[in-house]
């Protein structure tokens, strides 16, 4: 097994070791978060990346250098009318075959690289009873509105197949990002927290004095990242203030607002210079998002919750409660909203 020494909050050191390590291709944000990590487990160690084609080249602008393992995705698709969790019971089948694929193609991984330590963000078949695996989630304890007890279970039995959990959040309760989510009573296994952790740590900031009104960070799964991208764009096409919007895709969009420079994809040193430099922040209550605009300390935001998905719906009001964040439901964007 591994040794792992911590210290102090999200510093966590292993040496000598190759280490495989794969977030769910869920959104970009489990793939980010994931950054951190690889930055300080590859200083002394060999890290192989378990990637997809929808976070591959996410990986790559960080670490081109790093050997890449292809994984098969999960290719989690939501619904325009249908609750997230529907379309996830509906998709179910399809996610457990991607849990035994994944699960089988990682015992062929650790024989192939003798892999020492498999960490997994999310991705439940990534686990082998040969080696240490560690299972990274801020998502002990799962909100949803229907069968509740029954995913929980499902959730902590996935989870209990690993020999411990990375929580990406503080250990002190009054401080947690994630609020009830990370709750460890009820688990197990060895829970460590490692703190938040976010790809933009390792960048540096140039600061300019061209401050400008609003970022607007659009992510997610198809089709409510295209139909909150509309939304922003009814607002802001016509406006005065000037907007930056990253849209999350590589699918071209032309419009013609001379006050809103669009961009498809945005990492590391420009992306900390944008969120450092707007005024305002508008973006969904992923918790990857979260995680950044805490660390660069961000105070304005304004969060709009994926329709359906109760996590980041807990999350919006979490962080209105205890952050100070403004919260919009999607349906009333456009209706409510004022440009200040």
């Amino acid at each position: 097994m591994a040794e792992i020494a911590y210290l102090g909050i999200g510093i966590f050191l292993v040496n000598n070791k190759t280490i495989f390590i794969s977030p769910i291709d869920w959104g970009l944000g489990h793939a980010s978060r994931c950054v951190s990590i690889v930055h300080e487990l590859k200083k002394n160690n060999r890290v192989i990346l378990g990637v997809t084609e929808l976070n591959a080249f996410l990986f790559d602008q960080y670490f081109p250098e790093l050997e890449k393992v292809t994984l098969p995705s999960y290719a989690i698709s939501y619904s325009k009318i249908l609750p997230l969790w529907f379309k996830l019971l509906l998709q179910w089948p399809k996610i457990n075959k991607v849990i035994k694929q994944e699960n089988y193609q990682l015992q062929e991984i650790v024989n192939t690289y003798s892999i020492d330590l498999v960490i997994s963000d999310n991705r439940f078949g990534l686990f082998s009873k040969r080696i240490e695996s560690i299972f990274i989630t801020h998502q002990l304890h799962l909100k949803t509105p229907v069968f509740s007890s029954f995913a929980n279970r499902l959730n902590k039995k996935y989870i209990n197949c690993f020999n411990e959990v990375w929580v990406p959040d503080f250990e002190e309760v009054k401080s947690r990002l994630a609020g009830d989510l990370c709750n460890s009573e009820d688990t197990h296994l060895p829970v460590k927290y490692i703190g938040p952790q976010s790809a933009l740590t390792n960048s540096t900031t140039q600061t300019s004095q061209d401050k400008f009104d609003y970022l607007i960070l659009l992510s997610g799964v198809e089709p409510q990242r295209t139909i909150l991208e509309n939304q922003c764009l009814a607002v802001f096409e016509k406006s005065n203030g000037k907007v930056v919007l990253v849209r999350g895709t590589k699918y071209a969009k032309i419009i013609s607002s001379e006050n809103v420079v669009i961009k498809n994809f945005v990492f590391g040193d420009e992306l900390k210079d944008l969120v450092v430099n707007a005024k305002t922040v508008i973006c969904r209550s992923g918790y990857s998002t979260l995680m950044d605009l805490c660390l660069l300390n961000k105070k304005k935001m304004i969060l709009i919750p994926t329709p359906g998905q109760t996590e980041q719906e807990y999350l919006a009001n979490y962080w209105k409660t205890n952050f100070g964040a403004t919260v919009f439901e999607q349906k009333n964007f456009v209706k409510y909203f004022k440009i200040h």
